[in-house]
């Protein structure tokens, strides 16, 4: 919904970015947002952090956003296995 909006310059960048997941957490008195990015493109994330919670916050009625990168640890041999 963000991408389709006129008025947002942050186009170009979004198109880079993928999420994971999200997951709403209940904080003392108000709901946090905490959106999960792959590692991959975490550098992209917070070149447009600021703007892009901005955004969010404005579109969820001023819940506490959150980002978090997903990262995979994997196994010393996982070369082995087929990935």
């Amino acid at each position: 919904d963000i991408e389709v909006s006129p008025s947002i310059d942050i186009k170009a960048d979004l198109r880079d970015v993928v999420l994971c997941g999200a997951q709403d957490l209940e904080v003392k008195n108000r709901t946090a947002l905490i959106v999960h990015f792959p590692f991959r493109v975490w550098k992209t994330v917070q070149k447009i952090q600021g703007r892009l919670i901005r955004e969010l916050e404005k579109k969820f009625n001023k819940k506490h956003v959150i980002f978090v990168a997903q990262r995979t640890i994997l196994d010393k041999n996982f070369r082995r296995k087929g990935l």
